[in-house]
């Protein structure tokens, strides 16, 4: 096996892009993430994309988007595992480069969320449960997780202001990043007062509706300098870990199997121990989710994650921030996107590019994508060379 490097990274603005295209916001960011690679052409793409087909009514992604970037007849291929699907395209991708069947190959996720109404797309997003024992029977997402979130406080004693203390800090760290769909701070108070959805979550514990796209190109280390003139991220490990679909089929619903099981893969393979990490991108989708991926993570104990945020561990400027760009949470959740978006933002912070946002001295981070409530987890860290 290849070792193997990002060198180019592009993504757009995310939120409600009413007049643009799935097609058009995918073009943005891929051409964007070649002319940042400085290459002209890419032996292969991956396409991470949850439902378009529910979305927008187009399937076939991996040869329409081949075709809409001039590139055709290129292998295309569209990569599915609900909302990890990019970080799952982005492991394909990783593979196809460190096998040596290809050696410039371009990861994307792209998700246009917007075109149906609020029911619809409930409804598509719930087709990540498990259909005929949860979705059936009307739970949504958000009473997964507030399942999920009343486990965690009653197991443990997390609290209702320890949720609020994640979205409060990325709502903060979001306003750092000028591609975040809402880039504003918020009060405990606010998110406190806010809707709510599926006890005890609030509508500012939940992550939006997003449209938008991410890209970033591959190739192997050794080729990498030649190529670009960013300095090259190594990518230093890649682990994919599945769980029980249904909640119900769970030992422990505060605890998130597929996601301990990846990050130990991924520890593994890199040589290092969360102690290591500059930083660390994860799959904020809910407040809770945050709290219970750090602990799966090992950046808190288990049972510990609810003081992380709330005691700024885990805030820029902490011993280790957490989502950075603002995560799920205030950057947007286009869900095909999201994992190549958390690449991205690994990659600037490593190269020293990541504006007011800049984690000092970063040199080890690491990215956590998840479908459902992590059924399928998708962990990888990168290296500063």
């Amino acid at each position: 096996m290849r070792d193997v490097a990002v060198i180019g990274v592009g993504m757009n603005r995310w939120g409600e892009l009413w007049k643009k295209s799935l097609r058009a916001i995918w073009t943005e960011a891929a051409l964007e993430a070649v002319d940042d690679a400085g290459v002209d052409h890419v032996d292969a793409m991956y396409v991470g994309c949850m439902s378009s087909g529910l979305f927008v009514g187009q399937e076939h992604l991996g040869a329409l988007l081949a075709d809409q970037l001039s590139m055709g007849p290129i292998p295309g291929t569209r990569v599915e595992s609900a909302c990890a699907s990019g970080g799952l395209a982005f492991r394909q991708a990783w593979m196809d480069v460190a096998s040596g069947l290809h050696d410039i190959v371009l990861a994307t996720g792209v998700e246009k969320m917007t075109d149906v109404d609020g029911g619809a797309a409930t409804d598509a997003l719930a087709t990540a449960a498990d259909q005929e024992y949860e979705s059936y029977h009307g739970v949504t997402f958000p009473g997964l997780y507030g399942m999920m979130a009343h486990a965690h406080m009653h197991e443990h004693g997390t609290t209702r202001r320890q949720l609020s203390a994640v979205a409060v800090k990325n709502h903060r760290h979001g306003t750092l990043n000028p591609l975040a769909q809402f880039p504003m701070e918020v009060t405990a108070e606010q998110v406190e007062e806010s809707v709510l959805v599926a006890d005890p979550l609030r509508i500012l514990d939940c992550s939006p509706i997003t449209d938008g796209a991410a890209a970033v190109v591959l190739v192997p280390l050794e080729q990498a300098s030649s190529l670009t003139k960013h300095p090259p991220v190594r990518i230093a490990a890649s682990a994919h870990a599945t769980d029980s679909l249904a909640l119900h089929d769970r030992d422990d619903l505060a605890w998130l199997g597929s996601t301990e099981r990846a990050a130990s893969e991924a520890y593994a393979q890199a040589g290092i121990t969360p102690e290591n990490l500059s930083f660390c991108e994860v799959h904020d989708c809910f407040t809770i989710a945050e709290i219970m991926v750090i602990e799966a993570l090992g950046i808190a104990p288990r049972g510990c994650g609810g003081s992380g945020a709330e005691s700024g561990v885990t805030a820029l400027g902490g011993k280790v921030p957490v989502n950075p760009s603002g995560g799920l949470k205030s950057k947007g959740h286009p869900v095909g996107a999201t994992g190549i978006a958390q690449v991205r933002e690994a990659v600037l912070q490593l190269r020293g590019q990541a504006g007011d946002r800049q984690v000092r001295d970063a040199r080890w981070g690491l990215t956590q994508n998840m479908g459902g409530t992590g059924a399928s987890t998708v962990v990888h860290i990168f290296e500063r060379p």
